[in-house]
């Protein structure tokens, strides 16, 4: 199986942004803890501050994964191209946020992309890109 992570904006500063909200982790830490709990699992990982760049990885991986977790950050909240991407490819994309949007400010309470999602995971710290790549290990697209 193979799950293609990716993360959108301002999430390379992992483990340093505001550590309140996001902990303490930088990603590269996370995503080996993730290797070692799926170990038969193959994550790839890649991330953009640019819409662009998203917006490609989704086409280069959208048919070839089993699965793409992905937290596009604030695009979340304004890309309708990143929506439509999700739409044109054939592997399902699960939404993932480090905190509950929904306990944040308004603006971060509307998602563009969730309804070209198979499913969204919000506010289990970093545990909601596990539990993402679970749903995929153990259940399938």
């Amino acid at each position: 199986m193979k799950i293609q992570i990716i993360n959108g904006p301002n999430l390379n500063l992992l483990g340093v942004r505001e550590p309140e909200i996001y902990g303490s982790v930088s990603f590269d830490s996370y995503l080996n803890i993730l290797k070692k709990q799926f170990p038969d699992v193959e994550i790839a990982y890649f991330q953009s501050n640019s819409e662009g760049g998203i917006i490609d990885k989704l086409h280069e991986t959208g048919f070839s994964s089993d699965g793409i977790v992905l937290n596009a950050g604030a695009y979340t909240h304004t890309s309708l191209a990143i929506h439509d991407a999700i739409k044109s490819i054939k592997t399902p994309v699960i939404e993932v946020h480090i905190s509950n949007v929904h306990s944040r400010e308004k603006i971060r309470r509307k998602s563009l992309i969730s309804a070209a999602c198979k499913g969204v995971i919000a506010g289990f710290g970093m545990d909601s890109y596990r539990l993402a790549i679970n749903y995929f290990a153990n259940v399938g697209n």
